[in-house]
């Protein structure tokens, strides 16, 4: 049994699991938020306790410092040799990374060089990765990417409509994200099916604050709804999804607003649900008051629609489909949002479990046992998913 400790680093926070690999039991797993912010939370589970604690965490090198710290004081760990590997996801690969790769000194500037596809993701990234080469330079480090997944696309699915010459000089193209989960509930669906996953038609609904839906076709990424970046697609929390692009000058000079930059941030954390309903980016926040007010039923309404037309889209795709997939905060535990989906696919023969579909945050079928197509409520995990990458890789 060997210990892999799975990483997620944000802007300003670093989430982890520690696995007892191959086992995939999971020993600890914690949260440190607020780094760089005064008050920072630190929150760490295993077995059955739980440690918090308050601090100052000035950056992501002494984020992990405290960890490791935390993880002998706890005993945890007995000393750092007892980590065999650390694997770290990454938002963006680009073109250059179709699988999770060895850290060197190649994947880091690769991963630098291409921060404009993911400005708010990469860099926080890489600082993870560079903090935890420090204190355990010796460690195998792997970084798991979310748009690995999505390099099997074929070219009339990743390609926009632009001069071409955008692609080969700029790399413009449909790169996807959330392929680490959609990777794991097309896997855990295939076992759910009792059916090869080369040899399914999937649609994998990936739905949180970030949502993107996933056309697997023969167990491969074919077409995905987020685009250059992750602000297209469906109506999302607070994310427009897929708008004219000549909204933007139009409203830019409604608005008076002279910096593109700005009008970006509008599409990204005024938009989607939030902007629609006016009332708040969380799903269960609107559900709780859409039987009265319009413009929160509205918002629902807009978000159930695309993810049906995605659906819809992806079916005639990949000519025809075996079974859909809900997965994420909002794909997992709302009941509400699998029902509606369900319900305008009735004509194809799509039947309902009421019963199995309250249920939440559990691997079930909530589709009928009539139903012609299945459709699954699977939680993901896309931490397990860098563990078993990194495992592979040893």
């Amino acid at each position: 049994m060997e210990k892999i400790l799975a990483i997620n680093s944000g802007s300003s926070s670093l989430k982890f699991k520690l696995f007892e690999m191959p086992a995939e039991n999971v020993l600890a797993a914690g949260l440190i938020e607020r780094i760089g912010i005064a008050g920072s939370n630190i929150t760490i589970k295993h077995g059955t306790e739980k440690f918090t604690k308050k601090s100052n965490i000035k950056d992501h090198r002494f984020a992990v410092d405290e960890l490791m710290h935390l993880l002998l004081e706890l005993h945890i760990i007995k000393d750092y040799h007892e980590i065999a590997g650390v694997g770290h996801r990454v938002v963006a690969g680009g073109e250059y990374f179709a699988k999770s790769v060895i850290v060197d000194d190649y994947v880091i500037q690769k991963i630098k060089e291409i921060s404009d596809l993911a400005p708010l993701h990469n860099p926080a990234n890489l600082v993870g990765i560079k903090a935890f080469k420090a204190i355990l330079p010796d460690t195998l480090s792997v970084v798991v990417f979310d748009t690995a997944f999505h390099q099997t696309m074929p070219e009339p699915n990743f390609i926009y409509s632009v001069p071409y010459e955008w692609y080969e000089k700029h790399s413009v193209r449909r790169y996807g994200a959330h392929g680490t989960s959609h990777r794991y509930v097309a896997h855990e669906a295939a076992k759910m099916l009792n059916k090869p996953l080369e040899e399914l038609n999937l649609i994998t609904c990936h739905l949180g604050a970030g949502a993107s839906i996933c056309a697997v076709k023969n167990g491969k990424s074919f077409d995905t709804s987020m685009g250059f970046t992750p602000l297209t697609g469906l109506t999302m929390a607070t994310r427009s999804g897929d708008v004219d692009i000549s909204l933007v000058s139009y409203m830019m000079e409604k608005l008076h607003i002279d910096s593109i930059s700005e009008m970006i941030y509008i599409l990204n954390k005024e938009s989607g649900l939030l902007g629609i309903s006016g009332i708040s980016p969380d799903m269960r926040d609107i559900e709780e008051v859409a039987h009265t007010n319009h413009r929160a039923k509205l918002s629902l309404d807009i978000f159930f629609k695309d993810v049906v037309k995605y659906i819809g889209q992806y079916m005639c795709e990949m000519g025809g489909l075996d079974a859909i997939v809900f997965t994420a905060g909002v794909g997992e535990n709302s009941p509400e949002t699998r029902e509606a989906v369900m319900k305008q696919l009735a004509f194809l023969g799509v039947t309902i479990d009421p019963e199995e579909n309250q249920k939440r945050g559990t691997a079930a079928f909530v589709s009928g046992a009539d139903s012609k197509i299945a459709v699954l409520r699977i939680p993901t995990d896309e931490e397990v998913m860098i563990a078993r990458d990194v495992y592979a890789l040893k």
